[in-house]
């Protein structure tokens, strides 16, 4: 799946299957969320949005059950080695 990079509020990228309606969301703390049975509309306001963030609040992360899915590579890379003191 293509990922669109974007900067809006916690989003770092967004990307959609259409074939199988799969919306992928990043978010800045580099966890990978999925959400099933987005319409191709959702998407497209989503991902042309100016403020995409209160899109996905709004009409995605509290009317869709999300699934995570990995972190990002940075955070699988080691990111920082103080994170693992703080947790």
């Amino acid at each position: 799946m293509e990922m669109k990079h974007i900067q809006s509020g916690r989003l770092r990228s967004v990307g959609y299957d259409a074939r199988e309606r799969l919306l992928r969301v990043e978010l800045d703390d580099g966890s990978l969320i999925e959400y099933t049975g987005i319409g191709s509309e959702l998407w497209r306001r989503l991902s042309t949005s100016a403020s995409a963030w209160s899109v996905y609040r709004d009409a995605i992360e509290e009317e869709y059950t999300g699934r995570k899915v990995a972190g990002s590579t940075a955070s699988k890379a080691g990111g920082n080695p103080l994170d693992a003191l703080f947790k």
